[in-house]
């Protein structure tokens, strides 16, 4: 059977608190910096400028020095040679556009070299009497102005930039007020919650009822405090749910920001870790600080193994790591010197194992609560919820829907009734019937159905006495799940596939265990009574055989050869350790037993199918035919089917 997928919690986001400032939103005077700068530019350039027309060296020399036009030469920084004419020549002929109250310079000059300029100026004035040549004045200029403006714009713009890339990283933060400010980059990014902005309610997180009683206790005592108070009683500092995804534990926290009518902050882990050393410890003050001004209150932190990771088992090369800085102030805020009086931390993680033990011991979070997959009658109340806005048929049975859906958690039934509702509208439907939510169930079992891949006449015989196998194993075995429906359209990447209904056990004994290794080996070893020969189609089956197997020798201690032993490592300590807690010898006593017990489980499921092989071949020919086959054809071929063991007795010493 498929196994069934569970689909991760939904994190809605809930609007931040009106009358706030636009998130990432910053003002514009940065802008004003860079128009001011330009402005000054301009104002410079233009009471700077030289009115001096440009001239080459060949006119200078034809038009001005061969007419004797050139009273005297300025030659400034060795770089330019300003020119001023005589007064009596300006005002006329070539020089009528200057006016004679022009002091000069009326004409520069670009020279490449001193030496140059010198030689070519004294060979043009060859001839020319000594009191008529032309004087030159060698002067250094220093244009303040433009030097100051030379290093101050750059810098302007540098500034600038800097400042707008420091607001886009700070922008975002709704409730901390982040992004308003350069220096608000290691304040809180959490949003807060005011009463009434949470529409959620505990009436809308169905099953659960052990879980909302603990969590209610929470809300009653931030409602109630005199209640408690009066006999001396303490409210935990901090409460955390842990459990699979899709269980309902940020839907139990939006409950509890819907029902506490006290300011309540919610942020995800991974939103104190930045690249910036210090700006997670810099950001839990901020937020315990701002908790502890508006107490009571409540902090929410979903995925808190982002930062409440072990720290013994980091995965760092540095010696300060800035998630072990985060975690270290989360630590001291929670239950450190100081007074944390009014404040209730709620925190949720589907991953409890790798927390740190600081911040799981009690005085920070003294409440852990287990969230597990929904039983029966959980199921069938959260069917109730998910259903209550979809128009359904009068067929609809919430009994059978809640009981062929084992294993499925909160998420996983919300997504079946959106499933079984597009199913519907696809069809053209007035209302949502059974036979849309069966198609939605193993929509999500098994994939999407692919009846246009193409497979052949062998193929196809193979894959229907291969799911044939598995039906008959799983039928005459006691122990093994009971058999819903079989079918040998292509869904996802299985090309066949049988749904059961697994029991919903708390504990497996040995004959449990060995019966549903036999109906997993049920395919193989058609193929082999069969065809004479295997195939690669029983890779998945033979995954999950010898994961139980290793399970049942190593973990539960179900093995006559190794005994009462378990090398099941419960505190994770082994996961990122090389070595294993056992030696190489028993680690090959271990291999031998494993090989044993699937040996052995599939002689006994060769054997049961030789004994049975005509009823698996009708199975089999009717699937060709079918393509799918339901339980009630199922009867029909293999008779009833015959009850499942008694639930094993527990002692006292269970």
């Amino acid at each position: 059977m498929a196994e069934f997928r569970q689909n991760s919690e939904e994190n809605n986001q809930q609007p931040g608190p009106p009358g706030g400032r636009r998130p990432g939103g910053s003002s514009p005077s940065w802008l004003l910096w860079i128009v001011a700068a330009i402005i000054l530019g301009q104002v410079f350039f233009y009471f700077n400028s030289d009115t001096a027309k440009e001239i080459s060296w060949t006119s200078f020399k034809r038009e001005m020095l061969q007419n004797n036009d050139v009273a005297k030469i300025t030659v400034v920084n060795k770089e330019t040679a300003e020119i001023f004419l005589k007064k009596e020549k300006l005002g006329q002929g070539p020089y009528s556009n200057i006016k004679p109250s022009d002091p000069g310079p009326h004409y520069k000059l670009t020279i490449g070299s001193i030496e140059t300029f010198e030689k070519e100026l004294e060979d043009a004035q060859q001839g020319i009497s000594p009191e008529n040549r032309i004087d030159v004045e060698y002067v250094t200029r220093t244009n303040w102005m433009s030097s100051i403006l030379a290093w101050v714009l750059p810098l302007v713009i540098i500034i600038a930039i800097w400042m707008f890339i420091m607001r886009r990283m700070g922008g975002g933060g709704v409730g901390g007020g982040a992004g308003g400010n350069i220096f608000d980059f290691g304040k809180s990014r959490a949003k807060l919650f005011e009463k009434g902005q949470s529409n959620v309610t505990f009436d809308d997180v169905a099953g659960l009822e052990e879980v909302k009683v603990e969590v209610k206790e929470v809300v009653d005592f931030l409602k109630n405090p005199s209640r408690y108070t009066r006999l001396g009683a303490k409210i935990p500092k901090g409460v955390l749910l842990v459990g699979p995804p899709g269980t309902g534990k940020t839907l139990l926290a939006r409950a509890v920001a819907g029902q506490a009518s006290v300011p309540f902050y919610s942020i995800s882990g991974s939103e104190f870790v930045e690249m910036f050393v210090g700006v997670g410890a810099s950001r839990v003050r901020d937020l315990f600080q701002k908790a502890k001004q508006n107490s009571p209150s409540i902090i929410f932190i979903d995925e808190i193994d982002a930062i409440g990771r072990s720290r013994g088992k980091a995965v760092s090369l540095q010696s300060n790591d800035e998630r072990e800085n985060t975690l270290n102030q989360i630590l001291t805020e929670m239950d450190g010197f100081g007074t944390n009086t009014g404040v209730i931390v709620l925190a949720a993680t589907n991953r409890g194992d790798v927390l740190d033990r600081a911040l799981l011991r009690p005085g920070r979070f003294d409440r852990q609560i287990y969230l597990e997959l929904p039983t029966l009658n959980e199921r069938r109340a959260i069917f109730k919820v998910h259903t209550k806005e979809l128009k359904l048929s009068n067929d609809i049975d919430l009994e059978v829907l809640s009981a062929q859906t084992p294993g499925f958690s909160g998420a996983d039934i919300a997504n079946v009734c959106n499933e079984a509702a597009l199913i519907a509208a696809r069809k053209d439907k007035d209302a949502i019937g059974m036979n849309d939510f069966y198609d939605a169930t193993d929509r999500i079992i098994a994939g999407l159905e692919k009846k246009s891949k193409i497979i052949s006449e062998g193929e196809k015989k193979v894959i229907a006495h291969h799911e044939a196998g598995h039906a008959t194993a799983s039928w005459y075995l006691k122990n093994a799940d009971t058999l819903l429906k079989v079918s040998i359209v292509p869904r996802g990447r299985s090309l066949g596939a049988a749904w059961y209904l697994p029991q919903e056990n708390v504990i497996y004994n040995k004959d449990q265990f060995v019966d549903r290794l036999c109906a997993a080996l049920g395919g193989r070893a058609a193929e082999e009574v069969i065809f004479g020969k295997v195939s690669s189609g029983a890779l998945d089956d033979l995954e999950k055989v010898t994961k139980q197997a290793y399970m049942m020798v190593a973990y539960y201690g179900l093995n006559d050869e190794l005994g009462n032993i378990s090398y099941y490592d419960s505190t994770g300590q082994y996961e990122q350790s090389l070595h294993r807690p056992y030696s190489e010898a028993t680690a090959q006593k271990i291999d031998e037993e494993v090989h044993k017990l699937v040996e052995s489980a599939y002689q006994r499921t060769k054997k049961l199918l030789q004994d049975h092989r005509a009823e698996m071949e009708t199975l089999a020919q009717l699937l060709l035919k079918k393509e799918v086959v339901f339980q009630k054809d199922l009867e029909e071929i293999f008779g009833k089917r015959p009850k499942a063991e008694e639930e094993m007795p527990v002692g006292s010493g269970q």
